[in-house]
């Protein structure tokens, strides 16, 4: 069954596009869900108007897209976490991290459009991320996962000896 997408739909396309699809997919969960409508032949007619007008706008778009690439990635992402003696993260570093560690750079992103490559992060290391900021720009951006200071733990230690030596 021929498809048009009203939103993007993760591993299947983008908003406007025209995909193929099983019958029971769209009609039991694409259409109801108003991720699609049919392709019907006015349908399509509406939609290559729609894409002519959109054309030009969609060039300025691209441009800030672009624009926002070179801006993340010029920037040097690490985000620090818990981890134990050998390296592993005690709980693991995802997407939802990697936008708040943008967040705190001045650049906000949905998640969703962020992907570290791999799945979850659960080590100490150095790492890369997918980020579509639109259907024709995306960049991999490099992030480091370093080991959290233990400086609370050593204050909570110090904090004894120095009661200790007051006496």
């Amino acid at each position: 069954m021929e498809i048009i997408l009203l939103k993007d739909v993760e591993n299947l396309g983008f908003k406007d596009d025209i995909v193929q699809v099983k019958n029971g997919y769209a009609r039991n969960y694409l259409i109801p869900q108003g991720f699609a409508i049919l392709a019907t032949p006015s349908a399509k007619k509406e939609l290559a108007e729609k894409l002519r007008q959109r054309a030009h706008k969609e060039k300025d778009l691209i441009e800030q897209a672009k624009k926002l690439a070179e801006q993340i990635q010029s920037l040097e992402i690490k985000i620090s976490a818990k981890a134990g003696k050998l390296g592993k993260l005690f709980g693991s570093i995802n997407n939802a991290d990697l936008q708040k560690a943008l967040a705190e750079k001045g650049i906000e992103l949905e998640r969703k459009f962020i992907k570290v490559i791999g799945g979850n992060v659960k080590r100490l290391g150095k790492y890369t991320a997918v980020i579509r900021l639109h259907r024709e720009v995306q960049i991999e951006l490099p992030f480091e996962v370093i080991k959290a200071e233990e400086s609370a733990k050593d204050e909570a230690e110090s904090r004894p000896e120095e009661a200790a030596s007051e006496e």
